[in-house]
């Protein structure tokens, strides 16, 4: 079998990305999925929570 050649964006993102990952129960954390939803840009509004919960 062949290996699959990494292209210059797996390359990229290997080198300078950090993938976060997180599960969300649909019974208990509907309240969060609604919200994620609702908003247009999730990783934008996750990262603005987190930099306002840091700057305090």
């Amino acid at each position: 079998m062949s290996e699959k050649k990494e292209t210059p964006q797996e390359r990229y993102h290997k080198a300078h990305t950090v993938n976060v990952n997180i599960r969300l129960m649909k019974n208990t954390e509907q309240d969060i999925i609604e919200k994620l939803a609702s908003v247009p840009n999730k990783a934008g509004y996750i990262k603005s929570l987190i930099r306002a919960d840091m700057g305090k």
